[in-house]
């Protein structure tokens, strides 16, 4: 062999033994890679990650954030009672990789969870997939059900403890408290009313894990780590009472059927205060079963968000103005001729169903709710300073409470200095209000001229027991003490002589105004459509509540006085004997 062939194969050899040392090297450092990565996991990281992959409460609690408590006072027994709460409830999830039978496993939950035929359909499917490693199937699973999945002995199925929204009290009306759902991004979130204002607060802050870890991002096996613990949500207390909302709601709810509305809604103030006892509206949902609504409107508080044109419980407010001013008297008399022209409109502006009333005074003028006499008001007052009391009565602006929704409504008409919209305004037309709005105005002349900011949320309580306290807010003195004294006596005399008898509670003074209202089609007003109210408080010597009814769009009567007025004098009466009144004067009388 020459030394030639001899060189070259003793080359070939080491080269073949330089690879095989190179690949039993990378063998063993991959290994010890691998190793490494056990041990981590294995032991330095076990517990932590026993604890998340097994979903122990422990962690969870340290981790996500328990969700706050609405509660809700119970005046009489002087407790406070949940409303919205958080219950321990279960997740179930599927791993279709470990699932034997798909078939046999959609119709048992399906079955169990009562899916139609279409829903176990779509989930066999689903299940079939054998490279999906993950497929959720029900969430906020109760116990009873629980333990009947557990019973089924599902291979592949598995479940996790999670926290869900409890909603104990049934028939309080879902509008003020809202619920929890599911974004876009299947994360949970407080949505409309208190839940919604308040979602952050009610959330708290979730907590994390923290490690050290190098240039890479990777964790360092040695570093030091620890959790930071999630801070749960703060309670939110109502200032509602729990009484007086189920009988407010109930009672609105039959009324709405009696009369086969289309709606409806009922606000409770408390004058001095500004604190809504009770906040209702039809049709209404129950929390926990929000997603059984027919419409997503129906999760708009329509005392807050659906403004209309008040029709002529606005009439009081053109009489405070023009009391307030001094341009008017109660027993000031004007002569009504059936119509009035203004300027800005080529046609009469009458009086309904047409009426003439000839000479009459300012109280009969409200008590037969004279649009003319109305006019003749704006008109001593002077329009200029007419709108200034309508702002200042807080129409046009949000009365800024505390809830998802809350709409301006609309006087924007006013400021085009036209006399036509002063006059139309004057007899609630042409402009929109909220109940809650009106609730306030009218409490206004019950505190004695004094406007108090609507509120509903009393306290908001902080995990480590601090407290946000809300307290009465005085807005603004609309009229003087004894201009609201004088407008209750008229108001008390509408209730006596008027159109508002059947608002009254027999053995008290109430003051209140009907009101039955047009509603707007787009080219004019509707012919068969109204919307009717009464807007009062009581007694009136010394008032414990001021009240707005509303009814939208009756079938039966068309007049407020048979419709929204029943319902204020039933609620009121309850409110008297609730707060335990003593009577003023003889049932009789």
């Amino acid at each position: 062999m020459s030394r030639r062939k001899h060189w070259h194969q003793s080359n070939r050899h080491s080269a073949s033994d330089w690879r095989m040392k190179a690949f039993r090297f990378g063998m063993v450092a991959f290994a010890s890679v691998i190793s490494l990565k056990l041990f981590v996991l294995q032991v330095l990281d076990h517990a932590t990650y026993k604890a998340l992959a097994s979903g122990q409460h422990e962690i969870f609690k340290e981790l996500f954030p328990s969700r706050g408590d609405i509660l809700i006072h119970d005046l009489k027994d002087d407790v406070l009672l949940p409303v919205a709460t958080v219950q321990q409830v279960a997740f179930v999830y599927a791993d279709p990789r470990k699932i034997e039978d798909a078939d046999r496993t959609a119709k048992a939950l399906g079955k169990l969870f009562q899916f139609d035929d279409e829903k176990i359909d779509a989930l066999e499917e689903r299940l079939k997939d054998r490279e999906d490693p993950y497929e959720p199937i029900q969430r906020n699973v109760k116990d009873e059900a629980l333990d009947q999945l557990i019973a089924l002995e599902l291979p592949g199925v598995f479940y996790l403890r999670e926290e869900g929204r409890l909603y104990p009290e049934l028939g309080l009306g879902g509008h003020v408290v809202g619920f929890v759902g599911s974004g876009q991004d299947g994360a949970l979130s407080g949505k409309y009313g208190v839940e919604g204002y308040f979602n952050e607060e009610l959330t708290g802050t979730p907590g994390f894990l923290r490690s050290e870890r190098d240039i890479a991002g990777r964790l360092i096996a040695l570093g030091d780590r620890s959790i930071e613990p999630a801070v749960d949500g703060s309670d939110v207390v109502l200032t509602l009472d729990r009484t007086i909302q189920y009988y407010a709601c109930t009672k609105l709810h039959d009324a709405v059927a009696k009369h086969g509305a289309d709606g409806g809604s009922v606000v409770v103030l408390e004058p001095q205060t500004g604190k809504v006892l009770a906040m209702c509206g039809a049709p209404d949902f129950e929390p926990g079963a929000y997603h059984e609504v027919d419409s997503i409107n129906t999760f708009n508080n329509p005392t807050i968000f659906s403004s209309y044109e008040p029709g002529s419980i606005f009439k009081t407010i053109t009489i405070a103005a023009a009391l307030d001013t001094g341009a008017i008297t109660p027993t000031t008399t004007f002569e009504d001729v059936g119509y009035v022209m203004v300027d800005g409109w080529p046609k009469p502006i009458g009086n309904a169903e047409g009426k003439v009333y000839g000479v009459a005074d300012m109280t009969k003028a409200l008590e037969e709710s004279i649009n003319t006499g109305m006019v003749f008001a704006m008109r001593q007052t002077g329009m200029d300073t007419f709108v200034e009391y309508v702002k200042n009565f807080g129409f046009g602006v949000r009365t800024g409470i505390e809830l998802e929704t809350e709409a301006a409504a609309d006087i924007s008409a006013l400021d085009f200095g036209q006399e036509v919209y002063a006059a139309t305004t004057s007899f609630g037309q042409g402009i929109t209000v909220t109940p809650l709005q009106m609730a306030a105005a009218y409490a206004a002349i019950a505190n004695d001229g004094v406007l108090m900011r609507p509120y509903v949320v009393e306290d908001v309580v902080h995990p480590d027991g601090s407290r946000e306290s809300r307290l009465p807010q005085e807005v603004r003195r609309v009229i003087q003490a004894k201009t609201a004294r004088l407008l209750g006596a008229m108001l008390v005399s509408v209730v006596e002589n008027g159109h508002g008898k059947k608002a009254g509670v027999p053995g008290y003074y109430i003051g209140g105004k009907t009101g039955t209202a047009q509603v707007a089609d787009g080219s004019g007003y509707s012919s068969s459509k109204t919307i009717g109210s009464f807007a009062g408080f009581g007694p009136v010597s010394s008032p414990k509540f001021a009240m707005v009814v509303r009814i939208d769009n009756p079938r039966d009567v068309q007049w407020a006085e048979s419709t929204a007025a029943p319902l204020f004098g039933d609620i009121a009466q309850f409110l008297l004997q609730y707060f335990e009144v003593p009577p003023e004067r003889p049932f009789n009388d």
